[in-house]
């Protein structure tokens, strides 16, 4: 009756309903659209009971009325991804199975159901089995998997060993949010205890290689492991700056168990920005240039990881991606030869002009979805950083940079000179500094960050399908074009003018 192409993937024995439905919930992480997952057991075997935990885990809402279809049949749950619970225990035939919707259905959502064998080719287009045995207390699993999904479910599978490991065996897994990037994030509950965050972040595997033989990631010192996560995140709270805890790690397995900063930011209600707490952000960074930080960190007794340089090499195979997606998705055609080799001379006509800059180490995306405000606290203590696995060691300026034109929200001239302000003062507070040196830098690297984040953003809408990103686009370019009326841009800006391009704020 199974399908040759499913794999048995693990085997539980379940003790007590909790188990069952942590078991349901666990699933649910890992299930996407197009999933037909079957509940296949005697009756009494605690179908319904996963089946309630799944879906109230997908929709992240302890509290949703989950009401056994056997008597409807069908019960649809139209969420943000849909799902159909159908129950085959009443028809009569094979055929009965296909008025359900079961094909509609999984063209946009999730479909689960008890008693797949009264429709025993289910089984052949299944995504998951799990077959139950026993009754009561004691029960038994044995879960099965098609060929594509199996990965993804080893993985939620791995979760909960991971946390059964560091003690949080009866924890609850709430969905939190993912990011551009193949990281995902869970707070973890158990009982009255504080929440923790859980950081999913398999090993990112190299892409093809662009050059030098070598994948862009390389190139431009992507961290492809939690590694580096853990190294900076040491760095940062040994030099008294707040960064969250790390109560349990599994460095092979991409898996952190850290603690929860919160949920409060240095964005309003309405998501704009709190003019104070984006100036105390870049005073801090002054404290932060101050710090004569390691290049070499460890991370395990035995591990020590070197923190890599911001090299020009990684600089300009950012700044590319700017011809290699925005400039094709805003022309409709792809950048000359001709004209990357004239983009690529520029930037390296501009970035002479960085040489003997001060270096620090750079957090790399300083922004607001990754500080987070804590009233509470005083001084520094008042600002949690998260989100610092790609640090590097280049200009002092980056951060400022990346915090006084933060991508995801409207950051006015006005506001953004109050930002360079509050961190200019903090620095003669502190001893000597060039502050003219300083501001050519940061009109530099703004402008190379800027050029970077246009051509990811399109990237990610064309390559990885996350338009969500395309909608930041209009203020990104209005950040890029307050760039290029510095003087310290002048090749970039004449080769853009050659080209015929404007940007808000800068027109050829």
């Amino acid at each position: 009756m199974l399908a040759q192409a499913l794999v048995e993937i693990a085997q539980f024995h379940l003790i007590g309903e909790e188990a069952m439905m942590r078991l349901g919930a666990d699933l649910a992480r890992a299930a996407k659209a197009g999933d037909l997952i079957l509940l296949d057991g005697n009756l009494g075997a605690g179908k319904s009971t996963l089946a309630r935990a799944f879906l109230r885990s997908l929709y992240a809402n302890p509290a949703l009325e989950v009401p056994s279809p056997t008597y409807t049949l069908v019960q649809s749950y139209e969420e943000v991804t849909p799902a159909l619970h159908a129950d085959l225990y009443r028809i009569r035939s094979a055929a009965e199975s296909d008025e359900l919707g079961i094909s509609d259905a999984l063209e946009t959502g999730i479909v689960l159901i008890e008693w797949p064998e009264h429709a025993a080719h289910l089984f052949n287009e299944a995504t998951l089995i799990v077959r139950l045995t026993g009754i009561g207390d004691s029960r038994h699993a044995v879960i099965m998997a098609s060929p594509k999904s199996t990965a993804r479910f080893l993985r939620t599978l791995s979760i909960r060993e991971f946390l059964v490991l560091s003690g949080y065996t009866e924890a609850n897994r709430e969905m939190l949010f993912g990011d551009a990037s193949s990281r995902s994030y869970e707070t973890i509950h158990r009982g009255d205890d504080a929440p923790l965050i859980l950081m999913n972040a398999p090993k990112t595997p190299d892409g093809p290689p662009i050059r030098d033989g070598l994948p862009y990631s390389s190139i431009a010192h992507l961290a492809d492991s939690v590694t580096p996560f853990v190294a900076i995140d040491q760095a940062l709270i040994t030099a008294g700056f707040c960064a969250p805890k790390i109560y349990a790690h599994d460095l092979n397995k991409g898996l952190l168990l850290i603690e929860d900063l919160g949920r409060t930011g240095i964005l309003d209600d309405q998501g704009q920005p709190i003019a104070a707490r984006y100036q105390a952000s870049g005073a801090l960074l002054a404290d932060f240039n101050q710090i004569n930080w390691s290049k070499n960190v460890a991370v395990t007794e035995n591990s020590v990881y070197a923190i890599p340089n911001y090299s020009r090499r990684a600089l300009l195979i950012e700044t590319e991606l700017f011809t290699d997606w925005y400039w094709p998705e805003t022309r409709g055609e792809p950048a000359s030869e001709i004209a990357k080799i004239e983009w690529r001379a520029a930037w390296n006509a501009v970035l002479d002009s960085l040489a003997g800059s001060e270096q620090s180490l750079v957090l790399r995306d300083y922004h607001s979805p990754n500080i987070i405000w804590r009233g509470d606290k005083t001084g520094n203590d008042r600002i949690g950083i998260i989100d610092f696995q790609d640090a590097v060691f280049g200009p002092s300026a980056y951060d400022l940079a990346s915090l006084a034109r933060d991508a995801r929200v409207d950051i006015s001239v006005e506001l953004e000179a109050s930002i360079v302000q509050a961190y200019v003062t903090r620095r003669y507070e502190l001893g000597p500094f060039d502050e003219q040196a300083f501001a050519k830098s940061f009109a530099i690297i703004a402008a190379q960050r800027n050029a970077k984040i246009l051509g990811i953003f399109h990237r990610l809408n064309r390559r990885d399908d996350k338009p969500v990103y395309l909608k930041h686009l209009p203020r990104v370019e209005n950040y890029f074009g307050r760039s290029l009326g510095d003087i310290s841009m002048a090749p970039v800006a004449d080769m853009l003018k050659r080209h015929r391009f404007s940007f808000p704020g800068w027109s050829p």
